[in-house]
């Protein structure tokens, strides 16, 4: 029986609980979940309001703060969140006012009033997940909503109050790190997972695994042999795709159908994250345990962009969507960090403990 296989003769009850126990162990055998850390040092999880470049959202290890003024100063959210981790967060590009958390231990969390209160949307989840990683909102309909879980996929088509699970074709019991959906191309989606990488044609029905160049064959069976951490698409040519791994940084040109070591110049091989500029897809950020680098050529070559950071064990990179020169990063040590002219400067944002929640609104 390979590492962590889901055991199909257990009752369900008890397959479901192997299954968010096995990806809770492999979650901290890969460093993804967060180490404890004081205050706001470390920051979990980003999200930009879609046209508002001065509000946005963090997650840290105690909790979730937004600002409304680009930064200068922080509200901490209400305390519905309080017993439990978040990891991920994601505001509905069409609503801005609601705003999606994926949490360690009670699956999702949904407020529609910008954080002032946070309402369970775990119908379909809470019984099989542990961990939600990362969402992801079909544009022809925001209800339509899409979660990377400990366990798998899942989707929603109402907004999150109901979620079914979308695993077809993922027959290992794999951890869904990332999840990534064709800009052009609305049905086809990449999900990086423990084992790999998978691809779906037809919006999640079904999956295929995508590993040709990525994983060797001879060691697909083994525990914890590959992660992709973050999977990028090139937003003008949408056949490009990017692969970060616990193992180095991968490219396709044929939609994942071969993918190619690159950026093997970068001083850490992990990538934690990675984002590319729609405006020029040539340039490329990456983000690991050795800080910030950034590419001119697709990846060919890098280049560190660390001046100003006081830690270098980058967990996530954002970029703002209304100018490309305009990113975030968070740290697993030294707080949130904001960059105005491309990475090559980076200034810490500081973020106040204060308890009041914000006021309702986007």
């Amino acid at each position: 029986m390979p590492i962590l296989s889901d055991p199909a003769w257990s009752p369900p009850a008890a397959r479901a609980q192997f299954r968010r126990i096995a990806g809770l162990l492999v979650l901290l055998a890969l460093g993804w979940l967060p180490a404890c850390s004081k205050q706001s040092d470390a920051i979990v999880s980003i999200a930009l309001h879609p046209t508002n470049a001065n509000i946005l959202y963090v997650a840290t290890n105690e909790s979730v703060y937004k600002t409304r003024d680009g930064g200068a100063s922080w509200e901490r959210m209400a305390t519905d969140l309080s017993s439990y981790r978040v990891l991920s967060l994601a505001l509905d590009p069409a609503h801005p006012a609601s705003v999606y958390a994926g949490t360690m231990g009670d699956a999702v969390y949904k407020s529609p009033d910008g954080g002032q209160r946070w309402i369970a949307h775990n119908a379909g989840l809470k019984e099989h997940v542990s961990v939600v990683n990362r969402f992801v909102f079909d544009p022809r309909d925001t209800e339509t909503v899409y979660a990377a879980t400990t366990v798998g996929v899942f989707r929603s088509t109402d907004g999150g109050r109901l979620w079914d699970e979308r695993m077809a074709g993922m027959k290992e019991v794999h951890i869904v790190f990332t999840l990534t959906m064709d800009p052009v191309r609305p049905n086809i989606f990449y999900a990086g997972t423990s084992g790999g990488a998978y691809r779906s044609l037809d919006g999640t029905a079904s999956w295929q695994k995508v590993n040709n160049g990525l994983i060797p064959p001879e060691i697909l069976d083994a525990a914890l042999s590959l992660g992709v951490s973050t999977i990028a698409i090139d937003p003008q040519t949408p056949d490009t795709v990017y692969a970060g791994t616990n193992k180095g940084l991968f490219m396709s040109t044929d939609r994942a159908d071969a993918w190619t070591r690159i950026g093997q110049s970068l001083t850490d091989q992990y990538i934690s994250s990675l984002v590319i500029d729609p405006v020029n897809p040539s340039v490329l950020y990456a983000g690991g345990r050795s800080g910030i680098h950034k590419s001119l050529d697709k990846g060919r070559t890098w280049q560190a962009m660390n001046e100003g950071l006081e830690t270098l064990n980058i967990r996530t990179v954002v970029m703002s969507p209304q100018d490309p020169q305009t990113l975030y990063l968070g740290t697993n040590g030294s707080g949130l960090y904001r960059s105005r002219d491309g990475a090559r400067s980076w200034t810490r944002l500081h973020i106040a403990d204060k308890a009041a929640p914000s006021p309702a609104g986007a």
